[in-house]
């Protein structure tokens, strides 16, 4: 970096330090000033220094990465943003991990993420984000595993469920010849669903309601849209309950 752009960071710097410690900037004249201002320079050279050389094939295909994909914009006050956004770009070039680089700019998000850690150099920099990134990857882990294990719970209970309605010899046909000779009962409003039956063309909803005796059925089919109430049967509710639990997904 050359010279005026060096100490154009350095009194970028200098104010905000101001402006954090103190809520305002003296003048550029004074001597708390010119003191911050020299050691802000010294930071800002000592980080450029040590900077690691990057290779000019990773840089490309930073350039490359976000001509593709546009890094997500950052939150805060316009001047932090302005002054974030090239902190961002300086260190995403530093780093050759492109799956790193890709969760530090979807992760770091706000402008002063980055100017927290302005001052690091670019080896403890890199330390730092690489410590987060091991934590992200390992608490995603947890969460597939756990993911995993409850999919594997569910399935082994479906599959548990299934075996016993086929060893009941439960089917739709069966149910609905079922509801057919049930006594027809007056309406009540519905509450939960208990199963969907499909067979021999028809579509039947079977509903629990606020009448603990009744039961209500919606069929579709070719006579088109029926609404009616039957017997709530106990022996019939516990075969409609398990036949559901047999044919969840």
């Amino acid at each position: 970096m050359d010279l005026k752009a060096l100490k154009e960071q350095a009194v970028e710097a200098t104010t905000r330090f101001f402006l954090e410690k103190h809520g305002f900037a003296p003048s550029e004249d004074s001597e708390d000033w010119e003191d911050e201002y020299r050691r802000q320079f010294e930071l800002v050279k000592k980080r450029l220094a040590t900077k690691r050389p990057v290779d000019t094939r990773i840089a490309d295909v930073v350039l490359t990465d976000e001509r593709k994909a546009a890094l997500p914009e950052l939150s805060g006050p316009p001047a932090d943003k302005r002054w974030a956004v090239g902190l961002r770009a300086d260190r995403l070039k530093e780093i050759q991990s492109k799956a790193l680089r890709g969760w530090l700019a979807g992760a770091w998000t706000s402008a002063k993420d980055w100017i927290d850690t302005r001052d690091l150099a670019a080896p403890q920099f890199l330390q730092r984000v690489e410590v987060q990134y091991a934590e992200h990857r390992r608490q995603s882990e947890q969460r597939a595993s756990a993911l995993e294990a409850e999919r594997q719970t569910k399935a082994a209970a479906s599959e548990a469920d299934r075996r016993e309605v086929q060893a009941a010899g439960i089917t739709a046909e069966g149910l609905v010849e079922l509801i057919d000779v049930s006594p027809r009962m007056a309406a009540a409003p519905l509450k939960l669903k208990l199963v969907e039956l499909d067979a021999g063309g028809r579509s039947l909803r079977v509903f629990e309601t606020s009448n603990l005796d009744i039961l209500m059925v919606i069929e579709n089919g070719e006579a088109g849209r029926l609404e009616y109430a039957i017997e709530r049967d106990e022996e019939l509710i516990a075969d409609l309950k398990l036949f559901a639990r047999g044919h969840r997904s």
